[in-house]
């Protein structure tokens, strides 16, 4: 059956996806230009036309999957809600615990960048940006009077230091932490950035 004609926008994403899968099953270091076109059933030369070698294609890929966690992360922390609940749902998500990106992908991308400066910069800024928008939620809380915080870029870091850590654990050693006991770490890690009880996250009106 002939292929549908895609426009060039919607052939990228196409690629785009499919590289993220491949980089997820095989690592960055082992996936080839053919892998993402044999996936896709076209040929090694329609994916050059678009990304001229792997390594552009790999950062593009990234920045793709980057994109979309961060519009994510924006409607979460956009929701018209206190700070406090808008907070909880984006660490909540972000935690390896819920439904957050696939850690597998931002493990290995964390791991190439260490070669690949431009792999660097994709991951580089990606983190930047959610530790910033954490920091803002979390400075419209003290603002508001929800709860205290002195240093909220501090916070913000430690937070996802912690995230991040736990999904490396998870991800690369099964049944190293549960996924219980990681909640609750991460829970008992929010509550003490934000001077409050673990009470207060079921707390009326919380």
């Amino acid at each position: 059956m002939a292929r549908v004609r895609l426009s060039v926008a919607e052939r990228r994403e196409e690629l785009l996806k499919a590289a993220i899968e491949q980089i997820e099953a095989r690592g960055v270091a082992a996936v080839r230009i053919a892998d993402v076109a044999t996936a896709l059933g076209v040929s090694n030369a329609l994916v050059l036309y678009h990304f001229s070698t792997k390594e552009k294609l790999v950062a593009a890929a990234f920045t793709h999957a980057a994109e979309a966690d961060l519009a994510q992360l924006r409607r979460l922390l956009g929701r018209r809600t206190t700070a406090l609940r808008r907070l909880r749902g984006a660490v909540r998500w972000y935690a390896p615990t819920g439904q957050a990106k696939g850690w597998r992908l931002w493990i290995e991308g964390w791991a190439a960048a260490l070669r690949e400066p431009a792999l660097r910069e994709v991951t580089r800024d990606l983190d930047r940006e959610w530790k910033a928008a954490i920091a803002e939620v979390i400075a419209e809380g003290v603002a508001a009077g929800e709860f205290r915080c002195p240093d909220p870029s501090g916070a913000a870091l430690r937070l996802t230091a912690l995230l991040d850590g736990l999904a490396v654990q998870m991800t690369a050693y099964t049944g190293a932490v549960s996924r219980a006991r990681a909640q609750e770490w991460v829970d008992d890690a929010l509550a003490r950035e934000l001077g409050l009880e673990r009470e207060a996250f079921t707390a009326p009106g919380r």
